[in-house]
């Protein structure tokens, strides 16, 4: 059993992972969102925790004892990604799982639609910077670079930085499953960032 603490709870894909992680381990879960008190709970196995990754003293507290740390945001990727970081090295938790963005290092391939890469869309800027600011960390880093998420078919392939996507869209599921594996196995995607796709969508 380790201690997992979801940032971005209530969004999309913390969403997802939470309820991978529940019904699929016996993680004991920390749920820390601006809106994390809204959530039903089980108190044997979970706690909320409304706060704000900017905020460091709130994010101290929902980092004491935990084993690991899942990141799912929206919003400005390099300031979340730069306090978190910086939180995390103070607190000696060291294992994080952050999710970017497809694109961020231009591997799109023209096949699946290169004009979503970071040289035709400056708006993935703060994604990248996030992603190289982790990268520069002293933390067990997983970066996580989904397609556009959809609810379609659950298959996925999983691409190393440097490779090219093989398909435009992911499913959420697909994303949670992967992280469910990248915590229950400490040498995968360790130190590396790995994008995640649907073959041919």
């Amino acid at each position: 059993m380790m201690n997992v603490l979801i940032i971005g709870a209530t969004g999309t894909i913390g969403d997802a992972v939470h309820q991978t992680l529940l019904s699929k381990t016996d993680d004991y879960l920390t749920l820390f969102s601006r809106r994390a008190t809204q959530l039903t709970i089980d108190p044997t196995r979970e706690t909320a925790i409304n706060g704000n990754v900017l905020q460091p003293a709130e994010l101290a507290v929902a980092l004491k004892n935990q084993d690991a740390v899942f990141v799912a945001l929206s919003g400005p990727m390099d300031q979340f990604a730069q306090s978190i970081v910086t939180a995390m090295e103070q607190t000696n938790v060291t294992r994080l799982i952050f999710i970017t963005s497809m694109g961020i290092y231009n591997e799109i391939p023209a096949s699946v639609g290169a004009n979503g890469n970071l040289e035709h869309n400056p708006m993935l800027q703060p994604y990248r910077t996030a992603a190289d600011l982790i990268e520069a960390s002293n933390l067990d880093y997983t970066i996580l670079r989904p397609g556009w998420f959809d609810n379609g078919s659950n298959n996925y392939e999983v691409t190393h930085k440097g490779d090219p996507f093989g398909g435009h869209d992911v499913s959420i599921n697909s994303i949670a499953d992967l992280v469910n594996r990248l915590l229950a196995d400490k040498q995968l995607g360790a130190r590396e960032s790995l994008g995640i796709n649907r073959v041919g969508s």
